[in-house]
């Protein structure tokens, strides 16, 4: 996410980095980026320096994660692992063993197997006569959850600065998971797209080679570990983990000419992605599709979307309309209505479907990437042209007759009831945003702004690890401007980074969204800044307030 200063040329189109970009310049002058800082300190070990990490925790299994660094080459490392009930590693439940080798970059990928549900466990590898840290995570509930709290995190460009965030995440032991919604990483070189930080390698990553090597870089920064350790992850994948603004067929930072063919490049960064990260394959067939779903226990369902690299359709490039953000798009326009346009794929958007209407769980929770809520801004000239305009064709609003027919779904029929209890989970834009979702919430006809009714569901948007949003906007007037003219956007902050929390429980989903002071040098300074609600059955927003840290959470890693 974020647009950088690049060499090569960009396509023409509207797209979130656009929008950023144009949303600064209309207000004031963007800030110029911090000044070059050292990187983060780094772990100490020889062997085990890109910590561990764990994820896509089941009733059961989990799965164990780390690196070995071997002195020299050698064809294959021997690596052990235990598993036990308390940090000390006392109570040992599973003792294991498994192998490495260059062919996977050195990376330990364990899916432990035989656990009990909604326990937390601690683990740690051996190799090369060297320890590695103690991890802390938890599998999943089967029955009776009756909370689940967690971390919702995106966009954490390292050259843009610390991760400050995931540090603050570490420190609260009484999460049950962290949700990574993408762009765990970012592709581009030196100077690229931020400045605090140089990325290793220095070039704009194409190879096998340069994705690995950006992967370690990530995974040695201290406060990513501090997190890993601690907490289990479930990630999905957003565009930058290939390439900017990607689809099916390419991306708007791919050149063929200079950079090779698109599918050589996925395929070099999906082999170093599932390496380096604590994600099971979904079909090793088909490594391009990662969505899948998380049940925790008949609370709420994670139902992770893959919207990038499977199925999605080309972006629509062709913006005429001028409006205060630049190029727009209307519903009119060549290509807009086409009902072959898609994000997910047929198979996927079915799936979704039948998850949806078929799920035992009270919430369903959406993790996806790219915003789902409409998002319009006003013509340019309001005298001649008094229209609202789409301004992002790479999130839902630039393929609306899919989203219609998830609308659609979600409205039920003579066949199928209504579904409930709909909130989705989002990333990409480096903001935070809390919306009611309605097929027209610019009618008042079809969605009541005062009231959220015809609501079908919310959607709450987490801002970014590190990467900038429109930091210009420190009045708020831009925000203001946008929550006019979208009135089913309850929240808009547009400056400020950090996560969101997600309380759940029987009764209501509240999402809270928690900044740190700056991203320009590390700091453990976080703030309490908004809260808001959805209720039973309700299906639209209400403010809400912090909710309290669980009592006696389990002990965190040492």
């Amino acid at each position: 996410m974020g647009r950088p200063s690049k060499v090569q040329p960009a396509r023409t189109g509207s797209s979130r980095r656009d929008f950023f970009k144009r949303s600064g310049a209309g207000a004031a002058a963007l800030v110029a980026a911090p000044a070059l800082l050292p990187l983060a300190a780094e772990a100490a070990s020889t062997v085990f320096q890109h910590g561990v990490a764990s994820g896509d925790p089941l009733a059961d299994r989990v799965i164990l994660w780390t690196r070995v660094t071997p002195a020299t080459a050698r064809p294959a490392v021997s690596v052990t692992y235990v598993v036990a009930t308390d940090p000390a590693l006392t109570q040992v439940v599973q003792r294991g063993s498994a192998k490495t080798n260059p062919g996977r970059d050195y990376t330990v990928k364990v899916d432990a197997t035989g656990l009990q549900p909604a326990t937390t466990y601690y683990y740690q590898f051996t190799a090369e006569g060297a320890t590695s840290p103690v991890g802390r995570t938890k599998t999943l509930p089967t029955t009776g959850a009756s909370s689940l709290r967690m971390a919702v995190v995106s966009c954490s460009n390292l050259a843009a600065g610390y991760f400050n965030a995931y540090a603050r995440i570490a420190a609260r032991a009484d999460l049950d998971l962290v949700m990574h919604l993408g762009d765990y990483l970012y592709e581009y070189g030196t100077g690229q797209y931020g400045s605090v930080r140089t990325p290793e390698p220095a070039n704009e990553i194409v190879t096998l080679t340069d994705y690995r090597q950006r992967h370690a870089q990530y995974k040695r920064d201290a406060d990513a570990q501090a997190m890993h350790r601690q907490h289990p992850l479930i990630a999905i994948w957003d565009d930058h983990e290939t390439a900017n603004n990607s689809w099916k067929g390419g991306a708007e930072n791919h050149q063929p000419a200079t950079e090779g063919d698109w599918n050589a490049r996925v395929v070099a960064a999906l082999q170093a992605y599932y390496e380096w990260m604590p994600v099971r394959p979904v079909d090793v067939a088909n490594l391009r599709d990662n969505h899948r779903s998380f049940a925790y226990g008949d609370l709420a369902e994670l139902l992770m979307l893959e919207e990038r690299i499977n199925a999605r359709s080309e972006q629509l490039t062709t913006a005429v309309h001028a409006t205060a953000f630049g190029a727009g798009f209307a519903t009119t326009d060549p290509g807009y209505g086409d009902p072959s346009r898609t994000l997910l794929g047929d198979a996927e958007e079915a799936w979704l479907v039948k998850r949806l209407r078929t799920t035992p769980a009270q919430w369903k929770l959406l993790g996806q990437g790219v915003m789902f809520a409409q998002l319009k801004a006003p013509g340019s000239n309001q005298a001649t042209d008094p229209g609202l305009y789409f301004i992002n064709s790479d999130q839902w609003d630039g393929y609306e007759p899919a989203r219609n027919r998830l609308f659609t779904a979600i409205k039920g029929d003579a066949a199928n009831a209504q579904v409930n209890n709909l909130v989705v989970l989002t990333g990409d834009i480096h903001s935070s945003w809390a919306a009611d979702l309605n097929p027209n919430p610019y009618s008042p006809a079809s969605y009541d702004k005062t009231t959220g009714a015809g609501s079908l569901g919310v959607e709450f948007v987490g801002t970014s690890v590190t990467s900038p949003g429109i930091d210009t906007d420190t009045t708020g007037a831009i925000a203001g401007a946008i929550k006019f003219y979208n009135p089913h956007f309850k929240y808009v902050q547009l400056t400020r980074r950090g996560y969101m929390l997600v309380d759940v429980n029987r009764d209501r989903v509240v999402g809270e969204w928690w900044y740190v002071d700056t991203v320009a040098s590390p700091s453990n300074v976080e703030v309490f800044a908004a809260a808001f609600e959805v209720r039973q059955g309700e299906n639209h927003l209400r403010p809400s307030a912090q909710t309290p840290s669980r009592a006696n959470p389990p002990l965190p890693a040492p």
